[in-house]
């Protein structure tokens, strides 16, 4: 008769101390079941479930136990699963397996314990808990810092939409950003990420700085917003903007390009992104002449944009078809994956703008980026509170493993 028994050790962590447990359990031929460690500022926790014989032939095995882990300066206790209890915690590996990422400037312990809440109150059952942000110093300036807490949890929500729902209404409320993820193989095994650029991997619309050197810049941002927000056709929208800066220079083209700022975490996030094979590619809805000016700054691998006519060194103010709009974005980027000859689950697509939706659908993972609200409502996953570069914790890098 087997019996399963917890063994569970604390104390100030040491080199060694898994070693010399491990060594007493395989000196009587013990079965593990599971195992699971965790430090926290030298503290550990180590818990070990093992498949112990009935207790009259276990005590010579605590006994040795109880004198290694003493001798070693920890604690130590034993707790014994009944059969029924470890039977439906075997019978758990049929519920779904989720990731949740709280992404933040700095984690407060109200985040935690409402972000924990809402796992709780919609059926999943978190554990482990995971922090992929690097340590943090007590005097780091709060906008510059970066967090990440990430929750592995199982269970069968009845209702996923009303549980994205809450976590959105808690990010807004709580100066955070909440991803809810299936925990799956594609999760890990992303190769592609598209990107808007305006707005997304710069910090501005080029056509509004076009706009500005025009001496039409108010005209221009107002429809520029409206489509946006969509509140208005991007063809149409995007047609009446070009029309406004007929006749701008084309010198103007270069000192727009070299003063256009990268967001946040741009330059972070690409070269990461190289570092770790996978493809990029700019789809935007802006200017083929910025877009690879953006592939040569950043290495990016593919650039789809419109092209701005020109004409003996002036902008006509024509538009050259096809115009790149949301459901072209979406069209590229099929093409881009059966390119790459990968499925579109291993797609990632980041925009900010109602054009971008048809995109963020397509790919497996979707992410609206300081977005506007109807685009943050409809994506799957949004960040607004970090700079680009959070994506990365999405995909499941850690501080450690970013260069």
């Amino acid at each position: 008769m087997r019996e399963p028994l917890l063994i569970k050790v604390s104390g100030e962590d040491k080199p060694g101390v898994t070693t010399a447990i491990t060594a007493i359990l395989a000196r009587y031929k013990i079965n593990i079941l599971d195992i699971g460690q965790s430090v926290i500022h030298r503290h550990l926790s180590l818990g070990i479930l093992t498949d112990m014989p009935q207790s009259a032939e276990s005590s010579p095995v605590l006994k040795d136990l109880l004198f290694q882990i003493h001798k070693l300066k920890l604690q130590v206790s034993f707790e014994p699963v009944d059969e029924d209890s470890y039977g439906q915690w075997v019978d758990q590996q049929g519920k779904g397996r989720y990731i949740v990422s709280l992404l933040t400037r700095k984690v407060t312990a109200d985040q935690l314990s409402q972000v924990t809440a809402v796992a709780t109150k919609h059926g999943l059952n978190i554990d482990q808990i995971s922090r992929l942000s690097g340590r943090v110093h007590l005097d780091t300036v709060h906008n510059q810092a970066k967090a990440c807490v990430e929750f592995s949890a199982r269970g069968n929500p009845k209702d996923l939409a009303e549980l994205r729902n809450e976590f959105l209404e808690l990010s807004q409320s709580l100066d955070m950003d909440i991803a809810f993820q299936t925990d799956n193989m594609f999760r890990r095994n992303r190769r592609l990420v598209c990107f808007d650029m305006d707005s997304t991997l710069i910090e501005t619309e080029v056509i509004n700085e076009l706009a500005k050197r025009a001496g039409v810049g108010e005209q221009v941002a107002a429809v520029t917003e409206a489509a946006m927000e969509g509140k208005m056709d991007f063809v149409e929208s995007f047609k009446q903007r070009v029309a406004l800066l007929k006749g701008l220079d084309e010198k103007v083209l270069k000192e727009v390009a070299e003063s256009l700022p990268l967001t946040e975490g741009a330059e972070n996030l690409v070269s990461n992104l190289k570092r770790a094979g996978y493809k990029t590619a700019i789809l935007s809805g802006g200017f083929t002449y910025f877009g690879e000016f953006l592939k040569r700054k950043l290495g990016i691998d593919y650039v789809f944009a419109n092209v701005l006519d020109i004409d003996n060194g002036k902008v006509t103010g024509k538009v050259v078809e096809p115009v790149v709009d949301g459901d072209r974005k979406a069209d590229l980027l099929r093409l881009l994956a059966q390119q790459e000859s990968i499925s579109l689950e291993q797609v990632i697509a980041v925009g900010d703008g109602a054009n971008d939706l048809p995109m963020l659908s397509a790919a497996g993972l979707g992410i609206a980026f300081k977005a506007k609200p109807l685009v943050k409502a409809s994506a799957k996953q949004s960040i607004s509170t970090l700079g680009l570069d959070g994506i990365l914790y999405l995909l499941g890098f850690r501080d450690r493993d970013i260069g």
